[in-house]
């Protein structure tokens, strides 16, 4: 399955370096001739079969995150799934990767946010300052404080469904080229895949549960329960209590998921104004 990016602003899909997403490369017929494979395609490949052989499905996720850093000039990848309210992050390939994707998750705003919901690629080249800054001000300020200056957030599913969303941090700004895009495009293909694969239950319990998603369901469905009691303690809809778990979370310089965990327990409790 090929995640396809689409951007207004240009094709993304050339076949010589130049800068993403669009700029340069040739026009004409002969771009869009068939290409054979080249010596760094052929190496990604390579890089990403090594990573996960062996490995457990449920480990595919994270093992193809350090892939991806590996291939990419990126500091940090993560993987998350696209869920109502709230995305579910699967795996990262570091400490500071996972807490950009609780950030992301936790203001409920960001590159990964824009992506699951549009299907597209979306980037912020540079976050200390311009455009990106004006798109996601708060995001932007944590990311820059974590040490994270630039975000490419690839959609995963196919044309027409978005699963989820590999998303790559670097601690310089600055654009992909078209190679870097494809070798990103091609870790989100089997990220997607393996996605894709485990859903359907390669890794099932006796009973037919999907373990690879079971601790991760638990840990999600706390904050649909910390939702709905934060909806009787404050005489609220739904998305007036997500919105206040998560800008609790926020102040307190906590994750959403944290927050819903004390509620849940009874440690924390949302009083009326």
């Amino acid at each position: 399955m090929t995640v396809r990016p689409r951007d207004a602003r240009g094709d993304a899909h050339g076949d010589e370096p130049g800068p993403f997403p669009g700029a340069g490369g040739d026009s004409g017929a002969d771009s869009f001739a068939p290409q054979p494979p080249r010596d760094h395609d052929v190496r990604a490949s390579d890089v990403i079969a090594a990573g996960v052989r062996g490995a457990d499905p449920a480990e595919i996720p994270g093992k193809l995150c350090v892939a991806a850093c590996e291939l990419l000039p990126v500091a940090g990848a993560s993987v998350s799934l696209r869920s109502d309210g709230m995305p579910v992050q699967l795996s990262a390939s570091s400490e500071r990767a996972a807490q950009l994707s609780d950030i992301q998750a936790t203001l409920g705003d960001g590159p990964c946010t824009a992506a699951a919901a549009t299907g597209a690629v979306v980037v912020a080249t540079d976050l200390t300052s311009g455009r990106d800054v004006g798109r996601w001000p708060v995001f932007a300020q944590e990311a820059t404080a974590a040490g994270i200056r630039a975000v490419y957030s690839m959609p995963l599913g196919n044309d027409t469904v978005c699963v989820g969303t590999l998303d790559l941090y670097r601690d310089v700004p600055g654009e992909l080229t078209r190679r870097e895009l494809r070798v990103a495009e091609l870790v989100a293909g089997v990220m997607t895949v393996a996605l894709t694969a485990l859903s359907r239950g390669e890794e099932s319990g006796p009973d037919g549960d999907d373990l690879w998603l079971s601790g991760l369901a638990a840990a999600h469905d706390e904050v649909y329960q910390a939702v709905g009691m934060i909806m009787v303690q404050l005489g609220v809809d739904s998305d007036e209590a997500l919105a206040r778990l998560r800008a609790n979370a926020f102040a307190h310089s906590r994750s959403a998921l944290d927050v819903a965990h004390d509620v849940v327990r009874h440690r924390k409790r949302f009083g009326r104004d």
